[in-house]
């Protein structure tokens, strides 16, 4: 004779409001029957219950097997199988070992058990017991439902997150953008992380004689490469106070020290680093004077475009990067001089931009289409000049991936 074991249905956004789902919030009523019960009265029950997947077997309200629904009518569905088994007991079709899990079990350790289980569990269900007592049966399409609205509500929560962390990202930056603005009449930057947030940072500086500007990239994007340039510009910011914002190569060579101080980097020697990470970079210091342009690199290019000229002159920086493990403490970059007349147009950027693959060959944008964008737009405003590298940069991408983060600065020397 079938027993129908009942249990309470709880509210999932009553439960999950107050704390963590468990298996009880998947637990559904349903018959049980007994070893005593013969096929034929599980066919009965299955007959009735159409919605149902799967039948718990118990011994004093004990589970101790459940019978597959597919697989049980799919066996009594054989030429003369009702005659064979009709009157046998119900465990001849009973799985002897299903998946049985505590009412108070949390979703997380259900899943890793359900996993383990196989398709069986996902595919007829699992038994949810109090005290070691049938509650009911649980179903592997509801678990992998609530498990999908577990991890939306995680991915909101870590993108608002990461969102707000934008907004610091951003006023950490606003300051130099400001400067820029101030000092620069016809200059423009985009920046433009891969991510919300990102690994390129910029920072200028207003001084007397002139104007520092740097343009860096550091290791990752996203959240890890935002966590390196809170580092590096406030290593860099330092670094201004205490030595002037006049040399270049001084200021790279006090960041590396820096990084390299804050994550446990020993001149290669330490074993166990914080971590290998650093940025590639481009320093310079305009002295409104003498119109000179003082450059300092770590793996960065400057682009210059002078008046009457036909070709773009690119000033390679050191191939050192600045951090890392492998790298000097005291490493020292070369400051490269650049004269500068009125009309020169200086065009810097990240890597993002020039290792961007596209095109119909999926091959990287590289430097050369950089230099015919600048003598293409040569004779027009900053802005306008960023814009069609920007036009021409996303034709390019097409349809690829986004590979990093896009910074890239330009400016014009304006008439004294």
């Amino acid at each position: 004779m079938t027993t129908m074991q009942m249990s309470p249905l709880p509210t999932m956004s009553f439960r999950a409001s107050v704390q963590q789902p468990c298996a009880l919030d998947l637990c559904v009523e349903t018959p049980s029957v007994t070893a005593d019960d013969l096929n034929e009265t599980v066919l009965e029950v299955f007959s009735k219950h159409r919605d149902l997947t799967s039948l718990p077997v118990t011994e004093d309200n004990r589970p101790i097997g459940l019978i597959s629904r597919s697989i049980f009518l799919s066996q009594m569905s054989k030429p003369y199988h009702k005659e064979l088994y009709g009157r046998k007991s119900c465990i001849a079709f009973m799985d002897k070992d299903p998946l049985v899990v505590d009412a108070g079990m949390d979703i997380e350790s259900l899943t890793f058990k359900a996993v383990d289980y196989g398709e069986k569990a996902l595919a007829d269900g699992f038994i949810i017991t109090r005290d070691g007592k049938l509650a009911g049966v649980g179903h592997g399409l509801q678990l992998m439902r609530i498990v999908a609205d577990i991890q939306a509500a995680r991915n909101r929560q870590v993108t608002h997150s990461i969102e707000y962390a934008s907004v610091i990202q951003r006023s950490m930056l606003r300051t130099s953008r400001e400067t820029l603005q101030s000092v620069l009449p016809d200059a423009d930057l985009v920046w433009e992380p891969r991510d919300i947030v990102g690994g390129d940072f910029y920072h200028f500086a207003s001084q007397n004689a002139g104007w520092f500007g740097a343009v860096a990239d550091c290791t990752g994007h996203g959240v890890p490469g935002a966590f390196m340039t809170l580092i590096a510009n406030s290593s860099l910011g330092q670094a201004i106070e205490q030595l002037g914002a006049d040399n270049p190569s001084q200021l790279l060579g006090q960041v590396n020290r820096g990084i390299k101080q804050v994550l446990g980097q020993n001149n290669g020697q330490d074993a166990t680093p914080g971590s290998d990470d650093g940025m590639d970079a481009a320093f310079f210091w305009f002295n409104s004077a003498e119109r000179t342009l003082l450059f300092a690199g770590a793996k960065s290019t400057l682009f210059v475009l002078h008046p009457g000229e036909e070709g773009v002159e690119m000033i390679d920086g050191d191939r050192k990067g600045v951090g890392y493990v492998d790298s000097d403490l005291d490493y020292r970059w070369t400051n490269r001089l650049v004269q500068l007349r009125a009309g020169s147009l200086v065009f810097v950027t990240t890597d993002g931009l020039i290792d961007q693959i596209g095109g119909s060959k999926a091959i990287a944008f590289g430097k050369r289409r950089i230099r015919e964008v600048l003598l293409a737009n040569r004779h027009q405003p900053s802005r306008t000049i960023n814009q069609a590298m920007l036009d021409t940069f996303g034709e390019w991408q097409g349809q690829q991936k986004r590979r990093d983060d896009l910074t890239f600065f330009c400016f014009r020397i304006q008439e004294s």
